[in-house]
C-alpha cells in the first residue's frame, strides 16, 4: 500500500537495537519486542508495517519490493550482490570479521600450499585473500566454524566476532580484520521514487536522529 512503509527487520539482537533507534525517534515499538512469535506487526499510527524475517533474507524481501526498507548486518551485504540503496550506516551492532587459526600455529601464507579456509562467507573470505595474492582452498560451513581448525579440515577460519570470547575458549586467535561491521539501512530502488514523498522524509528523521544519539 502507497501510504505505509514496509520495514523488513532481523530476528535478535538487531531488531532490539532498531527498536531502540525507532523509540529514540518517538515510535514505541514494545508490543513487537514482547511478542516473539508474530512475524508481521502493524503499527498504523506510524504508518509503519514490520516484517520479521531471518537477517539474511532481509535484504531479499527488500531487493524484490516485499518490503520498501530493511535493517540488516554489513556482512550479509558483502556476502550477497543486491541492488539496493545503502543510504545510512545506523552504527550499532558493531562485530568484526576476522581471520583466525590456532594460537599455536605458525604459517607463512607466502610459502603455503594447499591452505584451507572454513567459512560461513565464502565470497568475502575468497576476495580477502585474492586481495592477497593468496591462493585458498574455501570450504563453507553453515555452523560451528572454530571447530574446523581443531579437527584437521581448514588451517584457518573466517568468521563474525563479537567479543572473541569463543575463539580463544577453543584456543584460537584473530590474525587478521577483515572488516569492521555495523547494521545499515537498506531501500528498494522504486520504492525510493513511488514513495519519494513518505520515505525520503523518514530516511532524514532517522539520520538527524543518530546525529543528535547515536546507538554504537
Amino acid at each position: 500500500m502507497a501510504g505505509e512503509i514496509r520495514i523488513a527487520l532481523p530476528k535478535g539482537r538487531l531488531m532490539e537495537e532498531a527498536a531502540e533507534l525507532f523509540s529514540h525517534m518517538g515510535y514505541n515499538l514494545s508490543p513487537m519486542l514482547r511478542e516473539s512469535r508474530r512475524l508481521v506487526f502493524s503499527f498504523p499510527q506510524y504508518r509503519f508495517i514490520f516484517y520479521i524475517v531471518r537477517s539474511q533474507d532481509v535484504p531479499t524481501y527488500v531487493e524484490y519490493g516485499a518490503a520498501d526498507l530493511g535493517i540488516v548486518g554489513k556482512d550479509v551485504l558483502m556476502e550477497g550482490e543486491y541492488d539496493l540503496y545503502e543510504p545510512l550506516d545506523l552504527g550499532f551492532g558493531y562485530c568484526r570479521i576476522v581471520v583466525a587459526q590456532p594460537m599455536d600455529m605458525e604459517l607463512d601464507l607466502g610459502d603455503r600450499v594447499g591452505l584451507r579456509v572454513a567459512t560461513k562467507y565464502p565470497r568475502i573470505a575468497r576476495t580477502h585473500y585474492h586481495s592477497k595474492g593468496v591462493a585458498v582452498e574455501i570450504i563453507k560451513l553453515y555452523g560451528s566454524v572454530e571447530l574446523a581448525p581443531l579437527t584437521g579440515l581448514a588451517h584457518q577460519i573466517v568468521d563474525l566476532v563479537s567479543t572473541g570470547r569463543t575463539l580463544r575458549e577453543n584456543r584460537l586467535e584473530e590474525v587478521e580484520t577483515v572488516a569492521e561491521i555495523t547494521a545499515r539501512l537498506v531501500v528498494n530502488r522504486s520504492s525510493l521514487k513511488t514513495k519519494f514523498a513518505l520515505l525520503d522524509p523518514f530516511i532524514q528523521e532517522m539520520e538527524s536522529s543518530l546525529e543528535s544519539s547515536p546507538l554504537s
